[in-house]
């Protein structure tokens, strides 16, 4: 899998922007605020169908414009593939691949393989736990649509079961069986969901902690904690011994929707004891690990986007990545950064040439 070309108009800072490809190694180089993570997150946004960055639309139309095009010439298994993304203000946002539109724009996730690596899944660590599983849910469900759907379904129920539990607080009243009807839904939808997230994570700590380790020359120890509810109990338990507190706090404050990862390093969580490099470390070692996992699952290796990765890591660790990649036989990457000869360095040991574009150089071209 690779791409081939990109065709943007007024994505974000990016008025008009067209390049073709290497199908190995990309590197966008070029001062901070040019553009190069939109370039990226472009890319991104073929795949997943919203930003990485800023998930709301109508924000990453660029300043003065009414729309956005994003256009992706990609090889996927040997065929061609155009995917075009394209947003106007105030009308729906349109998917397309090779001219046809998707009626379910959910239909198009798992046709482009890729994973990014960029500074702001420190998020991941310093955030909230609802972030942690959307990671979960978003590696699951990129090859998983039984479960993708699953995920969108239960946090439907939810928040009827709120919206209720709201009323009878209001309204000084309870429905027992109207209450039961809905935890028996949350029951059926959540139970798989969290055998599935069990399961997965079963899998994927090993190989997390592999990569970190050769990340680190295996200097530290790092683990990954699954906590849920469920961990303790049946959904049917959880329910009934929480339903006196969730009345009383107008909110489910039980079920798979609580569930969150406690990342640790040598027993302490990495969050208040990590370095900024060791934390740069624990996150790229995580989507290592799920390159590793889309791999398996789809038969070959995922588009890998890096962005500003270098900063704050010493060379010895970038070189590692970049051998990590190299043995993996990776499909294609995209590389930004502020200084080309760290980029330069980094690849000096890579068997692939690399395509350099100076966006700075491109703009005085335009």
């Amino acid at each position: 899998m690779f791409l081939h070309s990109l065709k943007i108009d007024n994505y974000k800072n990016l008025e008009k922007f067209k390049l073709n490809f290497n199908k190995k190694i990309n590197c966008f180089i070029g001062k901070n605020g040019i553009g190069k993570t939109n370039i990226i997150d472009s890319i991104y946004h073929l795949a997943f169908t919203k930003s990485y960055f800023n998930p709301s639309t109508s924000q990453n139309v660029k300043t003065g414009s009414d729309f956005f095009s994003i256009i992706g010439e990609f090889e996927i298994e040997k065929r061609n593939e155009n995917v075009h993304c394209y947003y106007k203000v105030g009308e729906k946002k349109i998917i397309k691949k090779n001219s046809k539109i998707y009626k379910r724009i959910s239909d198009h996730i798992g046709l482009i393989n890729l994973i990014i690596i960029s500074p702001h899944d420190r998020n991941l660590i310093v955030e909230g736990s609802d972030m942690r599983r959307k990671f979960i849910d978003s590696v699951i469900g990129q090859v998983d649509k039984l479960y993708l759907q699953r995920v969108i379904d239960y946090n439907k129920v939810i928040n009827q079961r709120n919206s209720l539990l709201k009323y009878f607080f209001i309204n000084r009243k309870f429905d027992s069986d109207t209450i039961e009807s809905y935890n028996q839904q949350l029951i059926s939808i959540g139970t798989p969901i969290y055998k599935e997230r069990f399961r997965f994570m079963n899998s994927f700590i090993p190989i997390f902690k592999k990569y970190y380790s050769d990340i680190s020359s295996g200097n530290e120890l790092v683990n990954i904690n699954y906590k849920s509810d469920l961990n303790s109990g049946s959904f049917s338990e959880i329910l009934n011994e929480s339903l006196s507190k969730d009345k009383f706090l107008q909110y489910t404050s039980k079920g798979v929707h609580r569930d969150d990862l406690i990342f640790t390093i040598d027993n302490n969580k990495i969050k208040n004891f990590g370095s900024q490099g060791q934390q740069k470390s624990f996150l790229i070692a995580l989507k290592l690990a799920q390159f590793d996992y889309y791999k398996t699952k789809f038969g070959h290796s995922p588009i890998v986007l890096l962005d500003d990765i270098f900063d704050k890591l010493d060379q010895e660790r970038v070189r590692m990545i970049v051998q990590i990649l190299e043995k993996k036989e990776f499909s294609q990457i995209f590389i930004t950064d502020t200084h080309i000869d760290r980029v330069k360095d980094a690849l000096s040991m890579s068997k692939n040439k690399e395509e350099i574009f100076d966006l700075e150089k491109l703009n005085k071209d335009e």
